[in-house]
């Protein structure tokens, strides 16, 4: 598939779309210069299911995992999940606000979700992600750096680099190297 965005609305076409309520306008006059990847898996170090679906929806039953008590209560998003298949899902328009980043800080600037794209793997720290998930984050991250040329390389990272201390993700499984090969070929 090759991925394309509607450039009105700022949505992936033929991605899976399932809009989060958690979102809200970026401050005015700015527009994303930052991709922050990060990593997820709901409950901790197990995949596939709709649980990062209903999170992000705010509604997660605390009922169905003992670790979703201490979870319930956020009101988190991000802008795309890529599963461990490869598969995309949009929550929020990357014209407007997700809140993925928490209490965060770039190159001196805090309130990273005011101009960054929040992309989500579905893994953890200390296990491979998939093959499918880099076919599909590399040609995303190029297809937000044509639409949006302030994100250059050294503006790609991770959650750990904007939350030091606070976050570990994507983890040292993500495989940088790749991506950044990736984003670099023609």
């Amino acid at each position: 598939m090759i991925l394309a965005l509607d450039q009105e609305k700022a949505w992936l076409c033929h991605v899976r779309h399932c809009p989060s309520p958690h979102w809200d306008e970026r401050p005015l006059g700015v527009t994303p210069n930052l991709i922050v990847i990060h990593g997820i898996s709901l409950p901790p170090r197990e995949f596939g299911g709709n649980y990062i679906d209903k999170l992000f929806q705010g509604h997660l039953n605390p009922n169905e995992h003992p670790y979703f008590a201490g979870i319930v209560h956020l009101r988190v998003s991000a802008h795309v999940l890529i599963n461990r298949r490869g598969e995309i899902t949009q929550y929020v328009s990357f014209l407007k606000r997700a809140w993925h980043a928490g209490q965060s800080c770039f190159e001196g600037r805090e309130q990273c979700n005011d101009f960054s794209i929040g992309i989500e793997l579905e893994g953890c720290d200390d296990l491979a992600y998939t093959s499918a998930q880099y076919s599909q984050l590399i040609p995303l991250i190029r297809l937000l750096q044509q639409h949006w040329p302030e994100i250059t390389p050294d503006r790609i990272v991770g959650h750990y680099h904007i939350a030091p201390g606070r976050k570990t993700d994507p983890g040292e499984a993500f495989d940088w190297v790749r991506v950044f090969q990736g984003i670099s070929k023609i």
